[in-house]
């Protein structure tokens, strides 16, 4: 009934490889535009969204999406522009919150902080009831629903009826420009249950007490 949105999507594998093969000679070479909400192929397989993008405080150029995408060591290939190739690596990742940190080639990659109609200016603090919370997905764009964190509380997770399909995994959820969260799964139907995501400083935090990659993230 609680579903991972990549699990969803296993049996969109093979299409996707053949997707890629269709389409790639149309894609640009060149340095790959990401941000929160561009779409992302991990280890040649696994469709799923970059929550954000930024520095830490060692200044490596690294972001985030959910770590039932893929695990530590996979790839990551800009999905608009695949021409580029491997244009960054996920470090490592936390399953019990489901994220995962990517380390990019700043080489190859041009870092936004818009996707879409959604801007990312800053982090902040979950979204809570009567909030509209926004996400911007790979599959479905941005669509927008009522927070209601409250009649579920956790210090991790918060429910959104943000409308989320296969391939939005990863995705960010902001109110305004502000980053709350990402798009971790859905509760029984797509798109009608509601979308379930980790809180976005609960992220950071945990990324920061780890040091290293990832500590004292800030987005671009």
């Amino acid at each position: 009934m609680f579903r991972k949105i990549a699990e969803a999507a296993a049996t969109l594998t093979a299409a996707a490889a053949l997707l890629g093969a269709q389409v790639g000679a149309a894609h640009a070479s060149g340095p790959s535009v990401l941000g929160g909400g561009s779409g992302i192929i991990v280890n040649d397989q696994g469709i799923c969204t970059l929550t954000t993008i930024g520095h830490d405080a060692g200044g490596r150029l690294v972001g985030l999406t959910a770590a039932h995408c893929g695990e530590a060591g996979a790839t990551v290939v800009a999905d608009a522009n695949r021409d580029t190739g491997v244009v960054g690596t996920l470090a490592y990742t936390n399953k019990d919150m489901d994220y995962a940190m990517i380390v990019f080639d700043p080489d190859k990659v041009m870092p936004v902080n818009r996707v879409g109609d959604t801007i990312i200016t800053g982090l902040g603090a979950p979204a809570r009831f009567p909030d509209i919370a926004c996400k911007e997905g790979r599959t479905t764009g941005r669509t927008c629903g009522l927070a209601y964190g409250e009649l579920f509380p956790s210090d991790t997770w918060t429910w959104t009826q943000a409308c989320v399909l296969p391939g939005d995994s990863g995705g960010p959820v902001v109110v305004g420009t502000t980053l709350v969260g990402m798009v971790n799964a859905y509760l029984t139907v797509p798109c009608l249950g509601p979308q379930v995501g980790a809180n976005i400083m609960t992220i950071v935090n945990d990324a920061t007490a780890r040091g290293g990659v990832g500590a004292d993230f800030h987005p671009i």
